[in-house]
């Protein structure tokens, strides 16, 4: 139940729903930002709600961070233009089109379904055409690097990841980067699977796979990360 909102800094209120659970020894935060913006926080049967929002405000710098770190979405509609790795995409909704189609020129995208379904088509076909251009990525390279399995996620602080046991993950919201940047995301996420680090071994490896620039693509994240997590 909500009954709490954080106010961030720039006055924006955020609902908190507190949560009572058995078996819990600890106050834990959760700020989530998708599908929508809430703070969740579990507590234990002898903890009060007053007490779990004490502790909540004792970390609002970090609250503050993790909601500066992934800015509100914008609702996409029809006639809308999304950026999908460095090319422009014309939204065309189409309630008549049992499924989304892509123009022969890739430009534009007719989106079919009732408009209640706009947004949710439009990521379906934004994550399966993402994971499609990973896998002619990854196609380039020895098939040594080549992961078990490869998963999508819609994580906020990191954009790749490489398990022990051979998943290679992405947040597929390196789909609204220049391809660059997405290529070099899974070049950085393949040499792990030779170095588990970030030793100068590593880093020549990347080198290696990705050519000249990486440099130029970190920045990029650095600078622009935020700004992909702002629509769907």
């Amino acid at each position: 139940m909500t009954d709490y909102v954080f106010v961030l800094s720039s006055g924006e209120e955020v609902p908190v729903e507190i949560t009572t659970r058995r078996g819990v020894r600890n106050i834990t935060l959760r700020p989530k930002c998708f599908p929508q913006r809430v703070i969740c926080i579990s507590k234990p049967w002898l903890v009060s709600d007053k007490a779990a929002i004490k502790f909540l405000e004792s970390k609002q710098a970090w609250v503050q961070a993790v909601f500066q770190k992934a800015p509100c979405k914008t609702v996409l509609q029809d006639g809308d233009e999304i950026n999908f790795l460095g090319r422009k995409i014309i939204l065309k909704h189409c309630p008549d089109l049992r499924s989304n189609k892509l123009s022969d020129d890739g430009a534009v995208l007719f989106v079919g379904g009732d408009a209640d379904m706009f947004q949710r088509r439009v990521r379906d076909f934004v994550k399966a055409r993402f994971l499609r251009e990973v896998k002619d990525v990854m196609q380039t390279v020895p098939r040594e690097f080549l992961p078990r399995r490869i998963a999508l996620r819609d994580t906020v602080s990191r954009w790749g990841s490489c398990s022990t046991s051979g998943t290679m993950s992405f947040s597929w919201r390196l789909a609204f980067a220049p391809y660059d940047v997405m290529r070099y995301v899974v070049m950085h996420e393949l040499a792990h699977t030779k170095h588990m680090n970030h030793s100068p071994e590593f880093w020549a490896t990347v080198r290696e796979l990705y050519g000249g620039g990486i440099e130029r693509q970190k920045r990029w994240l650095a600078q622009n990360g935020a700004s992909l997590h702002q629509c769907l």
